[in-house]
């Protein structure tokens, strides 16, 4: 899940967010192909991409409809065909803008904070900042968009929980580093705890996107540091 540092309508180029949905978009069926030649566009890709991501971000993937998509990014359906191939395509493509839009993964919050703790409190303040900030919908995309699907989007929804995993793997890459470095008892649970703070993310955006404010998201996040392990270092002093 991107933590999102930076204005939505900040358009700049960036590495794609995952190969697996590069490889998911290059691989599907264009039910309307694109056509090599013709008239030029007329219209900004870059900015109508970004009208699009807003639309999916708000609305989510299958709540949203064509006509939905062609009045937020101003063109009409051929020109939409023409450009992104259909509907799924454009969703990937816009998922991949939202993780061009990331100032720091969760991988790397978590790596350059210097204790795992740290890290994971770090991780769910930011959360909670982003999730409530006003300049975008509110909540993450990637937890959001394409959590209720039905079996002909199963691909979409795989793929969105594909990236949201990767969350949790960074999350236990880091606790287990922290148990390397004595942080935290052998005894702990890196999996266990990687899952339960992942949840706790996923929680935090579908309560701000029920209107919880900042600070009940905060102290949730404080809430939840509250099942930490004690460390090593607290156990052998006593």
């Amino acid at each position: 899940m991107p933590i999102v540092t930076e204005a939505a309508n900040s358009i700049r180029p960036c590495a794609p967010l995952s190969s697996d949905l590069v490889s998911i978009v290059m691989k599907r069926p264009e039910t309307h192909p694109a056509k090599s030649r013709g008239r030029p566009r007329s219209f900004d890709l870059d900015a109508a991409l970004e009208r699009a991501m807003q639309v999916f971000w708000q609305q989510g993937y299958e709540s949203t409809s064509i006509s939905d998509l062609t009045k937020a990014m101003n063109i009409n359906p051929p020109s939409l065909y023409a450009a992104f191939g259909d509907k799924e395509r454009l969703f990937l493509a816009a998922v991949e803008r939202y993780g061009c839009q990331v100032g720091q993964t969760p991988a790397a919050i978590l790596n350059e904070a210097p204790t795992a703790r740290a890290g994971v409190e770090l991780l769910l303040e930011k959360a909670a900042h982003e999730f409530t900030n006003r300049s975008h919908p509110p909540g993450c995309m990637i937890i959001s968009a394409a959590t209720n699907c039905s079996a002909d989007a199963a691909h979409v929804q795989k793929a969105l929980a594909d990236l949201r995993r990767s969350t949790e793997i960074a999350l236990k890459t880091r606790i287990e580093r922290g148990m390397a470095d004595r942080e935290l008892t052998a005894a702990a649970d890196a999996g266990a705890l990687a899952k339960f703070f992942a949840t706790v993310l996923e929680g935090m955006s579908i309560q701000a996107r029920d209107g919880a404010s900042r600070k009940s998201l905060l102290t949730t996040a404080a809430t939840a540091m509250h099942a930490w392990p004690r460390t090593a270092a607290r156990i052998r002093s006593r």
